[in-house]
């Protein structure tokens, strides 16, 4: 039977409620600063997640939303290029203030795995400052050594639903799928890890709540803390208030 020996996180949505109290704000203020009327309200960006990465979402969005109304004179990927870079400022601006909290369990279960010498590793297609500002500003300097890889970014071509940074990620562990399991929140998420052939646990927010997580092993609401437990939404956790490395270890094996 495989061993399980490493647990690979995505970032937005998965370890932090990032999407729409962070990046949203923080693309409405790039808008602003470049004198754009745009604004993404709460329902808008939830139409815009359905695509995977914020310089693509912005595309969309012109493409899509402003049916050719829009144009500049110079070249338009640059342009997007440059909204883009500032709205990461923002959103890091946003960490550092501690506007960003971690989910509930999420700090938990991390210890957990590291005291039980699983590997951790990170698979998500938000820019890596965007992770080392939200690990730095919820669990400190020192945890940035806690994960082998940070796969994130442009680092690979194809972004979620490809499986390309999960792939990318186990390469760099020298690790199979067989080894692995993955941590997601959002069905271009589960597409990504389930094509790279890893089993995955969801957690849901308020975005992807009602997504097609047939493929997963396990949905719940939050990864649960004691005292202050989970919701299972799909799958079996044997009776246990929250989801610990014993439970990951007993998804892993069916």
């Amino acid at each position: 039977m495989a061993e399980l020996k490493a647990l690979l996180f995505d970032v937005d949505g998965t370890l932090a409620d990032t999407e729409r109290d962070g990046h949203r704000i923080a693309f409405n203020q790039a808008f602003a600063d470049a004198g754009l009327d745009w604004n993404w309200s709460v329902d808008i960006y939830g139409e815009l997640l359905s695509v995977t990465g914020g310089k693509e979402r912005i595309r969309h969005y012109i493409d899509h939303y402003l049916e050719g109304e829009f144009s500049v004179s110079g070249d338009l990927s640059a342009y997007i290029a440059e909204l883009h870079q500032n709205k990461t400022r923002h959103y890091l601006e946003l960490l550092q203030a501690g506007s960003i909290p971690l989910r509930p369990g999420v700090e938990r279960l991390l210890n957990e795995a590291r005291d039980a010498g699983l590997i951790l590793g990170i698979s998500t297609t938000t820019t890596p400052a965007n992770v080392t500002y939200l690990l730095q500003a919820t669990l400190g300097e020192a945890s940035l050594g806690w994960f082998k890889v940070i796969a994130a970014g442009d680092i690979v071509p194809a972004k979620k639903p490809a499986p390309d940074i999960y792939t990318y990620a186990m390469q760099q562990l020298g690790l199979t799928a067989e080894s692995c399991i993955a941590f997601e929140d959002s069905r271009n998420g589960i597409l990504s890890s389930r094509a790279a052939g890893l089993k995955t646990i969801v957690t849901v927010n308020d975005y992807t709540r009602d997504d097609d997580f047939r493929e997963a092993v396990l949905v719940l609401d939050q990864l649960g803390e004691p005292g202050a437990g989970c919701q299972v939404l799909q799958g079996e956790m044997s009776g246990a208030e929250y989801l610990g490395v014993d439970q990951v270890r007993q998804l892993f094996d069916q």
